[in-house]
């Protein structure tokens, strides 16, 4: 397969990293907040596709996310979160990433026993999603944010029935939230897995320090990994260069064993 790893960079700082992501054959996957959505530049955009459809690398994108729900009871939260993801599909059109990681936006405080109500919202939304990506071809990955176990996540990627909507397993995130472990979560989402994000804490908070670094068990992770999601995309998730040349690393200590 292609080279799985990939590194989080934010689409406004993408022109300064990429001659390093490019020499340490880092795919990037690209960040784009609301505030980089809105300022957008068709040429600009345009230039970055073919800067990194030359340089031969692959890409992914990662949705704008803050304070968004497409899953939503109110109907003026779901239309906000669509303008956005709509936005983020037109970059795509021109990008054409390989994954593009939306965060699901459920939360049981929120929404005690009322997941169908945000299910229903949910899978409407992701069915758009799937329909304005039908001609990329590129996979639609839900990650766990507040997800506690994997539950309302499988019903959406079920309910949806699409070989394209697929699994991002953020492992930092499932260390500070986790009401189960990680087999337990593999056995109910493994199958489902395109992508995860590859970074450690000590399960207080979300610190994305590069693996081995933190508290989670990367051992079992990549042995999971290896039976359930052999091909799925490893993105390191990482807020300063230095992280991400030690995440990279660390993790490819793992892949040449």
């Amino acid at each position: 397969m292609n080279n799985p790893i990939h590194a989080n960079i934010h689409f406004h700082a993408l022109a300064e990293h990429l001659p390093f992501a490019v020499a340490n054959n880092i795919n990037p996957e690209i960040f784009f907040s609301g505030e980089a959505l809105d300022a957008l530049v068709p040429e600009e955009l345009a230039a970055t596709a073919a800067s990194l459809h030359s340089s031969g690398l692959n890409s992914s994108i990662h949705a704008t996310f803050m304070d968004l729900n497409p899953g939503s009871t109110e109907r003026l939260i779901r239309e906000a979160t669509m303008h956005r993801f709509n936005q983020v599909l037109d970059a795509a059109e021109v990008i054409k990433p390989r994954v593009i990681v939306f965060h699901p936006g459920y939360d049981r405080w929120r929404y005690g026993e009322r997941q169908d109500a945000w299910l229903g919202h949910a899978l409407a939304a992701f069915r758009h999603v799937l329909e304005r990506t039908e001609q990329i071809g590129c996979i639609v990955a839900v990650e766990n944010i507040f997800e506690e176990e994997p539950s309302t996540l499988k019903a959406l990627i079920e309910a949806a029935d699409s070989p394209r909507l697929r699994h991002c397993f953020d492992v930092g995130h499932w260390n500070m939230f986790k009401k189960v472990g990680m087999e337990e979560w593999f056995a109910e989402l493994g199958q489902y897995i395109a992508e995860a994000h590859v970074h450690d804490n000590f399960g207080l908070k979300d610190d994305h320090l590069p693996i081995g670094e933190g508290a989670i068990d990367f051992d079992l992770f990549f042995s999971l990994m290896k039976r359930y999601a052999p091909d799925a995309v490893l993105t390191i998730e990482a807020h300063s260069k230095d992280r991400v040349e030690r995440g990279v690393a660390n993790i490819r200590k793992f892949l040449n064993t």
